[in-house]
This record gives structure tokens, C-alpha cells and sequence, in this order.
């Protein structure tokens, strides 16, 4: 394994194209959060946001000042001139694997994971409530490379056989029709080594949320008033999210049906338990060990601080 991430792979379908980033200037403090979906995205930029701006008085939404550099919906050069023109350290979202992305060793990078069948129940409910008009822009938006985005199917058993056994790219056995949940986790956690790239779990955020944001605090070097944490974590927690939904979820939740509260569901985890036969582990059993080293299997399960 070499010593420094390098790009090896691009990733280009419906949602993203990995190039886009080759346009990116970076600066000396900025931050990337990144996560492969459906695992802490939001809730991250939303903290982020927070121990930025202690006082919660933003320049913009936090969904608008941390954009998703690879997705292909917002024309490359706005997001370019948006990220250009900001003045405060810089947080840039991505759910790109390491092996493609641009690596630099200036940027501090955030990576947040989730236990793969509480990230498949997220996606089911993200999936079903997009708005047809989603899928027509993912779609006819020029410069799609690969199949079209499908239509979700009634059925959450044929949906998780899908997603567990079929890749979208072919270097990938898993994730369709989006990208591999279990190759982007393997992807960063091969460098969680490296002094600017930190793991954090979803369940370690959910057990001690206050624990884990000043942890993200201290590794990203951003010094919070005393007196500040105790509004900051209650900003961050999903009950008070959820209530400002339209001011954290993507495009203020406009592409699904029900808005903000559709796209922040319920943040729990567990919910597969009561859905997934034994047949239907037995894929994952197979998924994770075609994916996954046992180590970072273990890690994805149970979290942990690393």
C-alpha cells in the first residue's frame, strides 16, 4: 500500500463525477467531509457549521456553504466562485472513496461511517421519497456517464438483494444503483493513519454526541468558547435538526416528497433487525467478506474511537 493516498479510479455515473475536483483549488484549512451516504453526511456539515460559528449566525445555509463538490446537479463553476468567494475556513462535502480523490495533504479530511445495513435502511427511505423531477434531472442532465438512474422497486427485499449483491461500477460487487457503502469505507479506512484524515462512526455520535464533536473540534483545530457547547450540542442533536429541517437538508429538502422531514427521517439505527432474514445476511456475510478486511468490518459494526 503506498504511503499517500492517489487517485487510481474515476468515479463517474447519475449523481457524480469524481473530475470535477481536478478544478478545485484547495486552501491550507480546508476541510473535507466525506462519507459514502447515508451515514452522518448532514449531521457533520451541521456541526461543522456550528463549532465555525459558534453563535450559529451563518453566511448561508450550511448545505449551501459546504457543498457537494462531485455531485453533477449544480453547474461546476458556480460551486467554484461560491467556494472562492467564502473567507471562513472552508468545508466541502464529498461521498467519494479515497482511491478517487485528488489527496492533499493540506486539507484536514472528516470521515463518517455507519454500520452498512443501517446505512441501507436510511438509503430505502431516501430512495422512495424522491420526487419524480429527481429522477429526471439525475437523468437528462447532460454529461451522465453510465445507466440512468432507476426507479425504486416496491419491494425493500428486492431493493437490499440489489444493493448487496450487484455493483455499479465494475471494480465494485456491491451498492447498486448508487456506489459501493462497503469499498468507500475500506478506501479511507486503508489511511486512517494519516495524521489529516480522521474516522468517526455514526454510533460513537449517536451514544456521546458531545464526546465526538469535540473531538472533530480538536482535530480540526477550532477552538470553541466554553460557554458555546452546551448550545452547539443542542443545535446538533436530531430532534433540534429536524425542526429546522429546511435550513440543514440538501436544497432544503425541496426533491422529496414531505420536504426537509422526509430527507431527516429518524437517525436511528437497529431498524433492519426487524426486516432482514437470515437468507438475506447471508448476502451481507458475502458482501462484507469480498469488500472488507476483517479489521475494518469489525470497526464498521461496532464503531470505536481510532
Amino acid at each position: 500500500m503506498p504511503t499517500l493516498p492517489k487517485r487510481s479510479r474515476i468515479y463517474q455515473n447519475h449523481h457524480f463525477d469524481s473530475t470535477r475536483w481536478d478544478y478545485f483549488e484547495s486552501r491550507a484549512n480546508d476541510i473535507v467531509v466525506a462519507t459514502s451516504y447515508k451515514a452522518g453526511t448532514t449531521w457533520t456539515q451541521a456541526i461543522v457549521a456550528h463549532l465555525l460559528f459558534p453563535d450559529g449566525n451563518f453566511p448561508a445555509a450550511p448545505a449551501e456553504m459546504s457543498p457537494w463538490l462531485d455531485m453533477r446537479i449544480m453547474p461546476l463553476e458556480v460551486v467554484l466562485n461560491r467556494l472562492k468567494a467564502q473567507t471562513h475556513c472552508r468545508f466541502i462535502k464529498t461521498h467519494l472513496p479515497l482511491d478517487g480523490m485528488l489527496y492533499s495533504e493540506k486539507i484536514k479530511y472528516l470521515y463518517i461511517a455507519r454500520d452498512p445495513r443501517d446505512v441501507f435502511m436510511s438509503l430505502w427511505n431516501h430512495y422512495k421519497g424522491m420526487k419524480d423531477e429527481f429522477f429526471t434531472l439525475m437523468n437528462l442532465l447532460p454529461g451522465r456517464v453510465g445507466d440512468e438512474l432507476p426507479r425504486p422497486p416496491d419491494d425493500i427485499h428486492i431493493f437490499w438483494r440489489n444493493w448487496i449483491t450487484r455493483g455499479s461500477f465494475a471494480w465494485e460487487t456491491d451498492g447498486w444503483p448508487y456506489w459501493s457503502h462497503l469499498s468507500n469505507v475500506q478506501s479511507w479506512w486503508n489511511f486512517r493513519h494519516l495524521p489529516n484524515i480522521q474516522l468517526f462512526h455514526y454510533n460513537d455520535m449517536l451514544e456521546n454526541t458531545e464526546r465526538e464533536v469535540r473531538r472533530m473540534a480538536a482535530f480540526l483545530e477550532i477552538n470553541v468558547p466554553e460557554n458555546a457547547w452546551a448550545d452547539i450540542i443542542k443545535a446538533v442533536s436530531f430532534a433540534e435538526m429536524k425542526r429546522q429541517g429546511d435550513l440543514y437538508a440538501p436544497g432544503g429538502g425541496h426533491f422529496w416528497k414531505g420536504g426537509a422531514q422526509t430527507f431527516l427521517h429518524k437517525g436511528t439505527n437497529g431498524r433492519w433487525r426487524e426486516v432482514l432474514s437470515d437468507k438475506e445476511m447471508a448476502l451481507y456475510e458475502a458482501a462484507c467478506d469480498r469488500a472488507l478486511t476483517l479489521d475494518c468490518r469489525v470497526w464498521l459494526e461496532s464503531g470505536g474511537t481510532i
